[in-house]
């Protein structure tokens, strides 16, 4: 059996997404929302939207960001 791995990221403490304002980065298949509250960023699925979103600090995202511009995330 494969051990479970802990997910960090998935929320901060005492943040509220209930009434945050979410945007869309295209329209295409694999879509993704993203919002900004409080200071951080969430990041949803959006043909799943009451799923879990992942929740990033500036720097979080930031890295984010740089590796998936360099093809990390990319199917191999």
């Amino acid at each position: 059996m494969i051990p479970q791995q802990r997910f960090t990221g998935w929320d901060k403490a005492g943040l509220d997404l209930g009434n945050a304002r979410w945007r869309s980065g295209s329209q295409g298949i694999g879509d993704v929302q993203i919002a900004f509250v409080e200071g951080f960023i969430a990041m949803r699925n959006a043909g799943r939207p009451g799923s879990p979103p992942l929740v990033f600090t500036p720097a979080e995202w930031r890295g984010f960001v740089v590796r998936a511009r360099d093809g990390a995330f990319d199917p191999r």
